[in-house]
């Protein structure tokens, strides 16, 4: 036994599955999938819950016809066989047989489809929501832009927060890899949350397991889901359609808290709203904006781009360069405004000063030197007119 268990240990170590101690350790991610799950996440709403049970009903009667049938088979097979003299019946136009290959299917139809239709109904139900949200799929992040209810007016975007060092095997990976985010969805808990989903550029998903949600985001179209959860929390989800090479990182969190904590999170939101206001017609040197832009840069343009500004060849071009960047300025401020193709449109995202600032980052980047390597919030101001 104690050979045989050296032996086990010695090729879980060649495996790299144990050895080197709690660095090799993987725990639960909180509010994600659990180390070993083998069933559906815990649910918190009473939508997640119907349809765990739903699930659990419907294998269950899988499991009853498998009995069934099999179990028919295999004991013809066994007692009917020719070996022992058998002779094989004759159901030739059978009224019985017709009757019950035609009931009993039916009767399993409707003992699957009527709590499936009862569920169903509900999810489509987003009517009488406290809050409303919406929720925009863009390559590759989401926005959020509370539309109705307690919260209304804050917008922001929620991108990837995990480092980059953990996706290029750089470092070790935390227990919540790709399932982080910067900027958490905040709600309240036991409150009605419509969440309106569209997209900016190609079919994306909202989705959070916990919560049983999952809907389509089509640009050009606006749909809608809604979950009220019961307990306080993060839960975590991701986008769930395939919109491109970082599909995989483009996660979504939802912070449930108390209501107490709601408001306070809802007054720190609209007084940093209020601060981020800046005059647009505050003038900037241009080592000021291009120190800013890097920022907005590496939170919102990385991805496409490419640190370098390198770009993906046959997706995204390069912004080294690129005679739009060394070019007018006009086209440049404009191209970020109102978006182009793969490029979405920053104008509703992003501030007068923060456009400014990464067209003059990237103007000043990567060998770039254009004569107008400076652009002024105003100017951006004036474009949008």
């Amino acid at each position: 036994m104690n050979y045989a268990k050296r032996l086990y240990q010695s090729l879980m170590v060649a495996a790299g599955l144990v050895g080197s101690g709690s660095a090799m350790a993987v725990n639960d991610s909180v509010g994600g999938p659990a180390v070993r799950q083998l069933n559906f996440q815990a649910p918190v709403t009473s939508i997640a819950a119907d349809i765990y049970q739903l699930h659990n009903w419907m294998l269950g009667i899988c499991l009853v016809i498998f009995l069934g049938v099999f179990g028919v088979m295999f004991y013809s097979i066994l007692k009917h066989r020719k070996a022992l003299g058998h002779k094989a019946a004759s159901f030739h136009e059978s009224t019985a047989v017709e009757i019950a290959w035609t009931v009993v299917p039916f009767l399993i139809v409707v003992l699957m489809a009527l709590p499936a239709t009862r569920t169903v109904v509900a999810m489509k139900d987003t009517s009488n929501a406290d809050i409303t949200i919406k929720a925009t799929g863009m390559q590759w992040k989401w926005g959020y832009d509370y539309l109705k209810g307690d919260g209304e007016g804050i917008s922001f975007l929620s991108a990837l927060s995990t480092p980059r060092d953990q996706v290029h095997e750089a470092a070790s990976k935390g227990d919540n890899y790709l399932l982080e985010v910067d900027n958490a969805l905040v709600v309240p808990v036991n409150k009605k949350i419509r969440i309106v989903t569209t997209a900016n550029d190609v079919i994306h998903a909202w989705g959070v397991p916990a919560f049983g949600v999952k809907q389509d985001a089509i640009p050009g179209f606006v749909r809608d889901t809604w979950f009220k959860a019961e307990k306080v929390g993060v839960y975590r989800g991701n986008c769930y359609e395939l919109c491109g090479k970082e599909h995989a990182f483009m996660p979504i969190v939802v912070n449930v808290v108390s209501e107490e904590d709601y408001a306070k999170w809802v007054g720190e939101q609209k007084k940093a709203m209020a601060a981020k206001a800046e005059d647009p017609n505050k003038v900037w040197t241009a080592v000021e904006l291009a120190a800013r832009g890097e920022k907005i840069y590496a939170a919102n343009c990385v991805a496409c781009h490419q640190a370098g500004g390198q770009g993906v060849p046959g997706a995204f071009p390069a912004l080294a360069g690129s005679q739009m960047v060394n070019g007018p300025q006009d086209p440049h401020i404009g191209i970020l405004l109102n978006g182009k193709g793969g490029m979405p449109a920053w104008k509703a995202t992003l501030s007068d000063t923060e456009i400014a600032a990464v067209i003059t980052y990237t103007r000043n980047a990567w060998g770039n030197k254009p004569e107008d390597n400076l652009v002024q919030p105003a100017e951006v101001l004036a474009a949008r007119k």
